[in-house]
This record gives C-alpha cells, structure tokens and sequence, in this order.
C-alpha cells in the first residue's frame, strides 16, 4: 500500500468514527428532551433524527469547506509541505473523536465544533509555533462557554413562565392551550423557516434578501396557524375533567410543539456540524489528489452521504447516555418544558449565528434546560450534573489539543 493510499483509508475511518461520534453526543442532545418528557420513545428519536440529521447533511451540509475549520490557523503555513496538513487533520479527528466517545460513555453533553477546534490548536501549535493560531477565534470560542448557556437560559427561562402564567396558572388550562396554541406554531414555523432560507440553505444558491426571507417566513407561519387553528377545535374538551385531567391532556398538546422543534434541530445540526466530521476529510482528499493546500474545497457527495449515514448510525448505537443526561438529569422534562428548552435553543442559535456571536449548539440546548428548571425553582436542579458538565466543556480544547499533538508528532516520526 503506497503513502497516499494509507492516508485516504486512514482519513475515512477517523471521520467515520468522528460521525459516529458526533451522532451519539450532539444529536443525543438535540432528541434528548423529547426522550426524557416521554413525548417520542428511543426508536421514534432515531427515526426522526435519522430522516433529519440525513437530509441536513447530505443536502444542505455543505458543499464548500473551510479547510481549517472556523478559521483557527493559516492553512498557507502548509504550502511547503502539504502533507503535514493532511497529518494534521487527521490527528485532529481522531483527538475530537476520542474526546467525543468518551464523554459519550459518560454521558457528558460537549461541544463537537469545539472538539475539532481543540484538535486543530494543537496540532497547529507543533507545526508552526503559538503565532500560527489565531488566539481571537480561539478567545471567542472561550466565550461562547459563557453566552451559549446564558442565552439559551434566559429566553428558556422567559418562554416557561410566559407557558405558566397565561396556560397552567388557570383554571382551564386545557381552554387556553388550545387558544394560545395556533400563535405558538406561528411563532415556532416563522423562526424555524427563517433559520433554513435566510442564509442557511446556502448550498441551493437562493441568496434571498432578510426582507424576502422573513416575508417567505411569515407566509408559512400564517399557514401554520390556520391550519393549527382548525385542528385546535378538534382537540377534545370535557367541562367535568378534574384539574389533573386537564393537565395530563394540555401536556399532550406540547408534544405535539416539541417533536417540530426537536425535528428543526437535528435538521440544522445536520447541515451545520457535519462539516466536523466531513470537513477535515475534504481537505485531506484535495490534497492528496493535487498536492497543493486551499482555503476552501469541493466538498464530494460521497463524503457528506458518509458523514449523514454515520452520524444517525452514532446516535442509534451510543446516544442513550447523553440523552439521559439531557432529558432526565438535569432537571424533570414535561412536553411543555422541552418545548421551551428546545424553542429557546433553536431561537438563540438562530439570532446569534445571524448577527455573527460565537454560539453553541450543545451548550446553548443545556443552558435552556436549565433555564427551564430556574423558571421551576433552584431545588429542581441537579447541581451536581451542571458541574460535572461545565467541567467536561471547559476539559474539551485542552483534551483535544494534547491529543492531536501527540498523534501529529506519531506521524512525522514514521512518514515523514
């Protein structure tokens, strides 16, 4: 087997192993709501994140790639010798997956962008020294350990006791569930639409204006509402239902909310976090076809169908841990409740990748959840998983960093 063969077929199984990887910890996040309130079984995740997280990647999931992922180092330092770049990126995956499939196994919710971004740092900082690493990029990722959660937090936390007060605070909860429900979709289908044409389906070239896109937004959500409108009255109503009754069946009318948000998630984390997996990949096969480094790459339709099927393969086979953590352990979830956390992750995400903040998927739905459980009172968290978990975000970078420098320097001792 010559060198560029053995670089390929090591590549592709590092970036299968990452999907995998990312599958069973980010998209284990994104279902893990719905699993905890009971609102869809282990199998039903699987199916809807399996038809999600597919279409997201293979088809809006990018067709052009940064080849240093968020711009952390300057791919041009490699001009020379281009396959220490290849070196580099795949230390980089197998430091972010290694990462991942531990923190799987322990049911620890982190941050796949920041996994990567962690294997790129270290093995850049043994290819050229401390200056080739962009330390500002870097320092916005530390922040986003900081705004991610605060932000998801607060607007979960503004949408729970928004749900309270004007639905379980009455006496017919039921009543004004079925009222308030046809404005809820509207707002859920204005942002989730907006989030998928303004900017976000880049890869069908529709290169909408905000105007148009938001007018696009709104003409779907007057749909939704309508529609909703009509089947509200449908949702049946007993006068004699005791006030546990009506509870029990006005959660039921959440579920509803909740499975469409945790299917708009797992579609967004598949057209954007695919690129983890399937980036460093991309840049290695350009390399290795031409023997020249770029900025950006072709990203091939076989990777980004290898990265889709592997990360619903992922959640299928390890993802039941981190959805625990996520739907269990923090805080007890209800349909209404996971609503809200995954309405507030989504909306966060959205606004702030729009105006350019440094964001986290992962840590944004975790900082929701607790939000939720604040909106219910301190002694509804589990505070000792809120710090095992700020303690496994803040190991991520350095975790990773240490392992691609090690596996970068394994391979300039015998390939080079």
């Amino acid at each position: 087997m010559d060198l560029d063969t053995f670089l390929l077929s090591f590549a592709v199984i590092a970036c299968i192993y990452m999907a995998c990887n990312i599958g069973a910890n980010d998209v284990a996040n994104a279902m893990g709501t719905s699993v905890g309130s009971k609102t869809l079984t282990f199998k039903q995740a699987i199916m809807i994140a399996a038809v999600a997280e597919f279409i997201g990647a293979f088809f809006v999931g990018g067709h052009v790639s940064d080849t240093i992922r968020k711009g952390m180092l300057d791919p041009t330092v490699f001009e020379a010798v281009p396959y220490h770049l290849v070196y580099g990126m795949i230390s980089a995956l197998v430091a972010a997956a290694l990462w991942l499939h531990i923190a799987s196994y322990l049911g620890w919710p982190v941050s796949t962008t920041h996994s990567i971004v962690g294997g790129v740092v270290g093995f850049g900082v043994i290819a050229g020294g401390m200056d080739v690493v962009n330390w500002g990029k870097v320092g916005q990722v530390v922040l986003s350990w900081v705004v991610s959660p605060l932000m998801g937090g607060l607007v979960a936390f503004l949408v729970f006791k928004f749900i309270s007060k004007n639905v379980f605070s009455k006496r017919t909860p039921l009543i004004h569930a079925k009222n308030l429900l046809p404005y809820m979709v509207f707002c859920v289908f204005v942002i989730l639409s907006n989030a998928m044409v303004y900017k976000g389906l880049k890869n069908l070239h529709l290169d909408l204006s905000f105007a148009m896109a938001l007018l696009i937004s709104l003409g779907v959500g007057s749909l939704a509402f309508v529609v909703t409108k009509f089947l509200a009255k449908k949702i049946p109503y007993n006068a004699s239902w005791d006030l546990q009754k009506q509870f029990h069946e006005t959660e039921n009318v959440f579920k509803y909310l909740q499975i469409l948000t945790a299917f708009y998630v797992a579609f967004a984390h598949g057209s954007n976090d695919v690129a983890n997996a399937v980036g460093p990949l991309a840049a290695v096969v350009a390399i290795l076809k031409d023997g020249h480094v770029h900025m950006k790459v072709a990203m091939p339709t076989w990777i980004l169908g290898l990265g889709g099927g592997f990360i619903v393969f992922g959640l299928m086979i390890w993802g039941a841990k981190v959805m625990a953590t996520i739907g269990e352990k923090i805080t007890e979830i209800t349909p209404s409740r996971g609503f809200a956390a995954e309405f507030a992750a989504a909306t966060v995400v959205l606004i702030c990748s729009k105006m350019g903040l440094p964001i986290s998927t992962t840590h944004t739905l975790v900082g929701s959840v607790i939000g939720v459980g604040l909106a219910r009172g301190l002694p509804t968290l589990n505070l000792g998983i809120i710090k095992m978990i700020a303690i496994s975000w803040v190991s991520t970078i350095p975790f990773t960093a240490v392992i691609s420098m090690f596996c970068y320097k394994i391979f300039l001792v015998f390939l080079s």
